[in-house]
């Protein structure tokens, strides 16, 4: 349910800021960037594990210059970032122990992230095509 969730959210997200033009902000992408990064961070909190805050704030500081790079060099970083963090999402657990994390997150922000990231390609090829 969490994949099915999290796709149809990114692509409502995604759509919308299409057809009411936020998207053609070149920070749009890396602000969506930005805010997935640091749900894991709020979790940590949540769960007020300090191994975890400051694992979580690790992870979430590159995530940010990912998104600092791709708002200033080339969106292409963020569709990266964002696939990279629906990556990370599948191999979370094994990874960083935060109990503060649903059972149902990953697979949510996962789809979340990777199907942001299409969203955001198919913009990318569809604007540098001649």
């Amino acid at each position: 349910m969490g994949y099915l969730v999290g796709c149809l959210l990114a692509l409502a997200v995604s759509a919308m800021a299409s057809i009411v033009g936020l998207d053609k902000d070149r920070a749009f992408y890396p602000t969506i960037l930005a805010v997935v990064a640091s749900y894991y961070e709020l979790f940590a909190v949540m769960g007020r594990s300090s191994e975890a805050i400051v694992a979580e704030g690790l992870v979430a500081a590159a995530f940010l210059v990912a998104m600092v790079l791709g708002f200033k060099r080339s969106l292409w970083i963020v569709v990266g970032a964002l696939a990279a963090h629906g990556a990370l999402d599948f191999v979370h657990a094994g990874l960083i122990s935060n109990p503060g994390v649903p059972a149902w997150w990953p697979a949510f922000c996962m789809a979340y992230d990777v199907t942001a990231a299409a969203y955001l390609a198919v913009l990318l090829s569809r604007r540098t095509r001649p």
